[in-house]
């Protein structure tokens, strides 16, 4: 259990240098037939060093942007999980003081409507969907509402359902918009500019031109892929809790809870 579980922090550790890996090999191939067939035609020269700079500002605008949404999906599966239990607990209140019919079937669609949510993080179920089962706590509001219940306990759930619904948004809004898409595009272009201009250049002895390409096209590579990760922190359909996802936790261990509840 052990291994396994340090195998998998390594895994999360270095996915993305594993993932480029391929194309280092690719980069070190390529670099050794440009110079073993002459095609290193070009000397470093400012101009070129100057395109690597601008490419690590953008590279530096880029992640500075991403980490503060990143920042922000972090709280939010605590703060949706803190919610839940809180509607949670108001229903089982009332079901307890009032012996009501109508909390005791909340409950049970609040359990149903925690796996739903869960189908949703993995991609299993549309937001419209999600989304209309948020509404669908209205109907028990109004049989709370004819069965007397008091009118600031309604009123606190239905706050705590606002909650929910604007954090789900929240969440889609994250896992499914781009941060500057232009960006991305000309850190890409110029990313491949410089790779292509490594190859043909002459830094030196072969070993140390060879060393510098690779390691260049290593760190570039290496944070753009990182920050297309943390763009989407909410990927869960493919890859899972792992890497750059926002742990969900707090909704796992609410939902082990409610198993057994009430």
């Amino acid at each position: 259990m052990e291994i396994s579980k340090t195998k998998n922090q390594i895994w999360v550790k270095w996915s993305i240098a594993f993932k480029i890996m391929p194309l280092l090999i690719l980069i070190a191939v390529l670099k050794f037939l440009a110079h073993k067939f002459g095609y290193e035609v070009m000397e470093l020269n400012a101009i070129f060093t100057s395109l690597v700079a601008g490419t690590i500002f953008l590279i530096g605008f880029l992640i500075s942007g991403v980490l503060s949404d990143y920042k922000e999906s972090e709280k939010l599966p605590s703060e949706l999980s803190a919610t839940m239990k809180s509607l949670l607990d108001d229903t089982y209140t009332l079901y307890k003081s009032k012996n009501s019919d109508t909390a005791l079937k909340f409950i049970e669609f609040q359990k149903a409507f925690l796996n739903s949510l869960m189908d949703w993080f993995y991609k299993k179920e549309r937001t419209t969907s999600i989304l209309n089962k948020v509404s669908m706590m209205n109907d028990f509001f109004v049989e709370l509402d004819k069965e007397g219940i008091m009118a600031n306990y309604i009123i606190k759930m239905k706050t705590e359902q606002s909650s929910i619904r604007k954090m789900i948004l929240r969440i889609d809004t994250i896992r499914d918009t781009d941060f500057v898409s232009s960006a991305y595009a000309i850190v890409q272009v110029m990313g491949l500019l410089i790779a292509f201009g490594m190859l043909i250049i002459e830094i030196g002895s072969f070993y140390s031109s060879l060393f510098f390409t690779v390691l260049v096209t290593f760190l570039i590579s290496y944070m753009f892929l990182l920050i297309k990760d943390l763009d989407n922190p909410f990927d869960y359909s493919a890859k899972g809790e792992s890497g750059t996802e926002i742990s969900l936790k707090p909704i796992h261990d609410l939902e082990t809870a409610l198993k057994d509840f009430p």
